[in-house]
C-alpha cells in the first residue's frame, strides 16, 4: 500500500478541519434542544449525521498518512499549576 506523507501545514490544516468539524456537531446537538420547529431539528440533525460521516472520513486521512515531523516524546513543563 502507498503511503503518502502529510507536510506540517497539511497536518495543521487536518488538525484546524477536524475542530471545526467537531465544534458543528458539539453546537447543532446543543441547539436541537433549544428549537422546537420539527423541520429545522431534523436539518440540524441531517447536519450531525453528515459532520459525524465527516470526521470518520477524516480519520481514515490520519490512519493512512504519516507526517513529517515526529511527534515528541516529552511534553513541555507547564508554567501554570
Amino acid at each position: 500500500m502507498d503511503h503518502q506523507t502529510l507536510a506540517a501545514h497539511e497536518a495543521v490544516d487536518l488538525h484546524e478541519i477536524v475542530n471545526f468539524k467537531t465544534l458543528c456537531i458539539a453546537k447543532s446537538k446543543l441547539m436541537q434542544g433549544l428549537v422546537f420547529d420539527q423541520e429545522l431539528k431534523d436539518l440540524m440533525e441531517k447536519d450531525v449525521q453528515q459532520s459525524i460521516q465527516d470526521l470518520t472520513e477524516l480519520q481514515a486521512v490520519y490512519e493512512r498518512a504519516s507526517f513529517q515531523a515526529p511527534v515528541p516524546q516529552s511534553r513541555p513543563t507547564p508554567i501554570i499549576n
